[in-house]
Order: C-alpha cells, then sequence, then structure tokens
C-alpha cells in the first residue's frame, strides 16, 4: 500500500478549532476502467451517496434560520433528491430492487457522512459541496464502464447540482468573518481523504500491482485538479 500522493500534513487552528479526526492515509491508486465495480454496485452507491446529500441538506435547511439561504438549500437538495430517484429509475427498470441494492453500502456511507459532518453548519455545506463534486466526476469517470446504462447514469448526474448558493453563502461567511477562511480551508482538504477513501472502496481489487498505480494516477490527478477548481473559486485553498 501507497500512500495517496498529495496528502498534505494538517495544520492546526486555534479559535475556529476544529473536532479531532482520524488519519485515512494509507489508500491506493486505481484504474476506473478495468477495475471497475459490477453494475449493482455502481448503481448502488451511486443512488444512496445522492440519497444522503439529499439528506444532510435537509437537516441543513433546519438548522438555518435565514429564509433566502433556507431556499437556496432547499433548491440543492432538490437536485440531490432528482438525482436519486432518476437512479432508482434505471435500477427499476433493470428488474432490480433499489433498496436491496442501496443496503449493503447505508452502513459505509453513512459513516462517511457523519466523518465529513462539520461542527457548524457551514463547514456541512461545504462537505456537500465538495465530496458530491468529487464524487459525481468519480461515478462520471465510472460510467464509460457500463454501456448504454452507464450514458444514462451520466446524464442524470450531470444535471444540474444547484449548489452555485453554497458557494455564496460560503463566500458570504468568509466576508464576515476572515478567520472563517482558513477554517474553512482546512476542513476542505481534510474532506479529500474521506473522500477518495469512498471512491477506493466502490473498486473491485483490493491490492494493485506498481503498473496498475502508474496507469491511473492521471484519473486521480484530474479528480484533484477538480477539487482544486471548486476551493478556487470560493477562494478558499485547496
Amino acid at each position: 500500500m501507497v500512500k495517496w500522493f498529495w496528502q498534505r500534513s494538517r495544520p492546526s487552528g486555534e479559535k475556529l478549532a476544529l473536532r479531532a479526526r482520524g488519519d485515512f492515509g494509507g489508500a491506493t491508486r486505481v484504474d476506473f476502467e478495468e477495475l471497475a465495480p459490477d453494475i449493482d454496485t455502481f448503481l448502488g452507491q451511486a443512488a444512496y451517496l445522492q440519497l444522503g446529500y439529499f439528506e444532510t441538506l435537509s437537516e441543513l435547511i433546519a438548522l438555518t434560520p435565514e429564509l433566502a439561504q433556507k431556499e437556496s438549500l432547499s433548491r440543492a437538495a432538490g437536485a440531490a433528491l432528482e438525482k436519486h430517484e432518476g437512479l432508482v429509475a434505471v435500477i427499476r427498470e433493470r428488474g432490480d430492487d433499489p433498496t436491496t441494492l442501496m443496503l449493503p453500502f447505508r452502513e459505509p456511507l453513512d459513516a462517511f457522512r457523519r466523518a465529513t459532518h462539520g461542527v457548524r453548519a457551514q463547514e456541512t455545506m461545504l462537505s456537500v459541496h465538495i465530496t458530491a463534486g468529487m464524487l459525481d466526476d468519480f461515478y462520471l469517470a465510472l460510467a464509460s464502464s457500463y454501456g448504454d446504462t452507464g450514458r444514462r447514469v451520466a446524464r442524470i448526474l450531470q444535471a444540474d447540482d444547484d449548489r452555485q448558493a453554497i458557494v455564496e453563502i460560503i463566500g458570504a461567511t468568509i466576508e464576515s468573518d476572515p478567520e472563517w477562511k482558513s477554517l474553512l480551508a482546512m476542513w476542505g482538504r481534510r474532506l479529500v481523504g474521506d473522500t477518495l477513501l469512498i471512491a477506493r472502496a466502490a473498486l473491485r481489487p483490493t491490492e494493485l500491482r506498481v503498473a496498475d498505480e502508474e496507469k491511473v494516477e492521471p484519473v486521480f490527478t484530474e479528480l484533484m485538479a477538480a477539487h482544486s477548481r471548486r476551493m478556487d473559486a470560493m477562494g478558499l485553498a485547496a
């Protein structure tokens, strides 16, 4: 096993300190094309992830006092629910039961949501924006392995996610108090390891050859490049 080549040391804050978390180093890079999971795993995980984002955003709506922000978050929640329902429709049309396909992933993906749930609402908003963005990119990369079904899933995942309002809320938060900038930048960096472990767990093999490592590095590099662009758009260092 090797450490992710982009792993960095974690800085520590003093005032707005992040809660303690485990170290998720040591994951392995894999080839999407050759090592994609079976289609039931692909669909079950993708569908449950979108349901989880809907649930988290719904919780944020309840915790947010400002009406305008509630409305913005409701649009993002609705977009996640539409993606979930679209994926569920694909599963049913294949003759499978959505609950049966999603159930094996409930425990690990709920644990992922807990691990990326911040102490403050703004941290959790950032978690949704960053982790959903990275994992949508990941499942889009996987989709090409599944023929017509994969193309349909890609269209579902490429639909508008309505998360721009989250970017604006985070931007307003940073403007209100500069201390938020370093805290959220730190939190954004912390999310990467957790998210990449979810991506790694979706794939079949537990051991990889050195040749596999070298071959797939560009794919994960692009995931990180897209992550950096999302962070930059919010004025945060990736």
